[in-house]
């Protein structure tokens, strides 16, 4: 890893709207806008085809992968453009009533590398009205995925997966360098948590943290956080895009990812542990001295 090459990434914002083949056109725009500013790997956000609640309206939308639009041109633009495109995740149907949230590592002969299908679906009630269910359209995925890249290897994940570090921890254990969290957060969420959980995922990994992001008010009347995001393995943000459309780049060097994990060898000294806890005193309380600390 140490003697591979520094390259460009460059993270495509979007605001998906409700009709496949405008979200093709913007996703290419960008993708050749980062190509021209020199992207060795170009990451587009999560849900890049289209970005849609309306069950009735999705499934008459999207299609199997074989005959999937988004993906057949994306594939050729990867061609075209003689990069890696990261297709952060389309919507794909599996079957009738179920789709999968599933991101695709496009080689630049066209080829895909990889696949990975959203583990963790997004199902929260964040008050005031806006609630979510992806799980009535999505089925979850259950395999996690590393993808070979001529600089190192890339963990994949999906935009909720960010809250579940034991994930990334399992990744870098197993030779990731870098982590993709292409993502779709709300603004309110977003706000709150995505600065201090991609950096957190940094941090605890000694690893690249590169994040495209949906941003702005959608056709569908949703909102999403954008701040497109690169941070490197000491937590440092390199890059950070705002609410708006647009390309966001930054310069990746995989020799940084030995040098942080040389000075936290945080991965060599994780632990297993048995978690115990005495009976309670009271129903609820914990008692006084046990591992999980003093009662309340």
């Amino acid at each position: 890893m140490t003697s591979s090459p520094k390259f460009r990434a460059g993270l495509l914002q979007m605001r998906s709207g409700r009709t496949v083949d405008a979200n093709i056109d913007a996703a290419a725009k960008l993708a050749r806008e980062a190509k021209a500013a020199g992207a060795d790997y170009i990451q587009s956000p999560e849900m890049t085809n289209i970005m849609e609640q309306n069950r009735k309206a999705l499934f008459s939308a999207i299609t199997e992968e074989e005959a999937d639009p988004s993906l057949a041109a994306f594939r050729e633009l990867a061609r075209e453009l003689s990069i890696h495109f990261h297709v952060g995740s389309l919507a794909i149907k599996v079957s009738p009533e179920k789709a999968v949230n599933r991101s695709f590592v496009i080689r630049p002969d066209g080829e895909i590398a990889a696949r990975y299908d959203k583990i963790h679906m997004f199902d929260v009630e964040l008050g005031e009205g806006e609630s979510y269910r992806e799980s009535n359209n999505y089925r979850p995925g259950e395999t996690a995925v590393l993808a070979e890249l001529p600089w190192g290897r890339m963990g994949l994940t999906v935009c909720y997966d960010l809250r579940f570090p034991s994930l990334y921890r399992a990744l870098a254990e197993a030779g990731a360098d870098f982590l993709a969290i292409p993502a779709a957060f709300t603004r309110i969420t977003g706000e709150a948590h995505w600065n201090v959980l991609m950096r957190a995922r940094a941090i605890e990994t000694g690893s690249f943290v590169l994040a495209a992001a949906q941003g702005g008010k959608h056709e569908n009347g949703r909102e999403t956080y954008g701040h497109s995001i690169v941070v490197d393995p000491w937590g440092n943000v390199l890059a950070e895009g705002g609410t708006e459309p647009g390309v966001i780049m930054a310069e990746i060097d995989p020799a940084l990812v030995l040098s942080a994990r040389k000075r936290i060898p945080s991965l060599q000294h994780g632990r297993r542990f048995e978690l115990t806890v005495p009976a309670a005193r009271e129903r609820l309380h914990l008692v006084e001295n046990t591992p999980l600390g003093k009662a309340s």
